[in-house]
């Protein structure tokens, strides 16, 4: 969504900034394309960023021997982070 949003806020960005030549008396069109630009350049940098930050988790494995019938027993624990 990030990406996706960053990229559409360029592209009319750069319609307002580059494209449009209309003149209205209260507003700056070229003004909000360049803003719309700059946001967009930072949404989408952040988008990738947040995409291709690592996400570590801890796997613990261990093997045990039942003393009553003898059998292997086999455990796996994860322990994902919950901070994101």
């Amino acid at each position: 969504m990030s990406l996706g949003g960053g990229i559409f806020l360029i592209v009319v960005g750069a319609i307002l900034a580059f494209a449009l030549n209309v003149d209205l008396g209260w507003i700056d069109l070229h003004m909000v394309g360049y803003i719309c630009l700059v946001a967009g350049v930072i949404v989408t940098i952040l988008g990738i960023v947040l995409i291709t930050r690592k996400r570590t988790s801890k796997v613990t494995r261990s093997t045990s021997v039942d003393p009553n019938t003898g059998r292997q027993i086999d455990t796996t624990q994860r322990d994902d982070p919950t901070d994101y």
